[in-house]
């Protein structure tokens, strides 16, 4: 028996176990796939934004702007990566020129401080790699970036170290309340619990009607990004913007926490919520819309593709509400969904205590996270006595990216750690380099086999299904 039970483990659902273990509760987490931040919280833009977009009065409004100023406290206290690096829209005429300043009114509307519109010259002294075309530009200053996956993993990490539970490959067939307590189906068992949290992401939808909410929808959204080499990572210094249309905010142009330079997304309503393939015409409609605001950056510098679905909600606004006594919904959270992740918690906790739930802070919530320091971000000195007490930090098998064989045997055998390689990956950035895996995957498929006892056939890169071996040739 549970007093919360939270179905999923994306951004939100991460901020909001995280939230919720601050108190004396006994909570589960469940998730549908095999790890963290799986859906779109590992392939997302990355972008803390500062809150001028969403228009005065919605959800999306209010909560950007209050998760915006919860960021660089959270990331600082949980050590993950945040940069504080501001965004541009770019106008190239009047008639985009007139759109930023209904962008700039809004923004002051909704609180966002630090807003300015500046002209041409004041945007290329910022930004010299801008588009000679460009006009001016609406400044930011409270944007930022963050790295998503990280900030998931180490949010759930705090939980499950204030006692958090977690089930994962759970996925939720049926939710049956009675005598005022769920019964909630999984593919791995039933679950009790006194209250429920819907953060379930594109399947949020079928989990408001388990729960007998009034109906919306969840619209499968897909955008496709290239990411590029490190080498291009200092073309910009800011997240550059177009300026928005009905069609969104299109395609952008930004540096990453880890110093590469991403493009993208395109938007694109897909049937399928599960397709994060990509396309060719795709990727051309990202990389021609980065080069309407970029110049000299090298495209053949581009090391990957990929994409993510967003879970863009019928209503057009956050869905957090009460769909019956004792749960809440927190759905449809699509951009600006990262940079409201940590208010939309604190909502949800606030609805939920409407509902019943006793609060008691604990006295000794702990603060910290799992997963030990990386090789690589050790000094001298901590990197000898590493080596002397574990040999195997000494073997580099991720060169692009020095990430020891010391590194993965942690991030296996820690507490929610990683059972795929696409875990390995978002834990350590194995993988993640120029070669993307090209030389050290195979390495990295047999420490999983090895630290799991299983054999390499069964590793997955990322989910069910996505074996990555065969059988043995010889």
């Amino acid at each position: 028996m549970y007093d919360v039970a939270v179905i999923g483990a994306g951004i939100t659902g991460a901020c909001i176990v995280r939230e919720l273990s601050k108190y004396d509760l006994k909570i589960i987490v469940i998730e549908g796939s095999y790890d963290i931040a799986n859906g779109a919280t590992k392939a997302n833009s990355g972008i803390v934004h500062a809150g001028y977009d969403a228009k005065e009065g919605t959800l999306k409004a209010k909560l950007n702007v209050l998760g915006n100023r919860m960021y660089e406290d959270l990331c600082r206290e949980l050590n993950v990566p945040y940069k504080n690096n501001g965004s541009l829209v770019i106008a190239f005429n009047d008639e985009e020129m007139k759109t930023l300043e209904l962008l700039l009114n809004r923004g002051l509307k909704n609180g966002v401080e630090g807003l300015e519109i500046i002209d041409k010259n004041t945007l290329l002294n910022l930004e010299p790699n801008i588009s000679d075309r460009a006009k001016g530009a609406l400044y930011a200053k409270s944007a930022g970036i963050v790295s998503p996956y990280e900030l998931a993993l180490s949010l759930c990490e705090s939980a499950y170290l204030n006692g958090a539970e977690f089930i994962f490959d759970a996925k939720v067939t049926n939710i049956i309340k009675e005598k005022g307590k769920f019964t909630i189906s999984t593919s791995k068992g039933q679950i009790i619990s006194n209250f429920v949290v819907n953060a379930a992401g594109v399947n949020a939808d079928e989990i408001n009607k388990m729960l007998g909410g009034e109906k919306f929808s969840i619209i499968p959204r897909r955008g496709e990004y290239c990411l590029l080499d490190k080498s291009q990572g200092n073309i910009v210094n800011r997240i550059i913007f177009n300026t928005p249309t009905e069609k969104g905010k299109g395609i952008l142009v930004s540096p990453t926490t880890h110093g590469n330079l991403l493009l993208g997304p395109n938007a694109h309503v897909i049937e399928d919520k599960l397709d994060v393939s990509t396309t060719g015409f795709g990727l051309e409609e990202v990389i021609e819309g980065a080069k309407k605001n970029i110049k000299n950056v090298n495209l053949r510098e581009i090391i990957t593709s990929f994409s993510g679905v967003r879970a863009t909600p019928s209503t057009g606004d956050f869905i957090i509400d009460v769909p019956t006594r004792g749960a809440v919904n927190a759905a449809g959270i699509e951009s600006p969904g990262l940079t409201s992740a940590p208010a939309i918690a604190i909502m949800v906790l606030e609805l939920l205590h409407k509902e019943g739930l006793t609060l008691n802070f604990k006295s000794d919530f702990k603060n910290g996270r799992i997963l030990p320091k990386r090789f690589i971000d050790m000094n001298d000195e901590e990197k000898k006595a590493a080596i002397e007490k574990d040999k195997r930090y000494g073997k580099i098998i991720c060169r692009c990216e020095q990430i020891t064989e010391g590194d993965i045997v942690n991030a296996i055998n820690c507490p929610l750690g990683a059972k795929t390689v696409d875990g390995v990956k978002k834990r350590l950035r194995a993988g993640m380099g120029r070669c993307q895996g090209g030389f050290c995957m195979p390495r990295v498929v047999e420490i999983l086999s090895r630290e799991l006892k299983t054999e390499p056939e069964n590793i997955l890169k990322a989910d069910s299904g996505s074996y990555i071996l065969t059988g043995k040739t010889k």
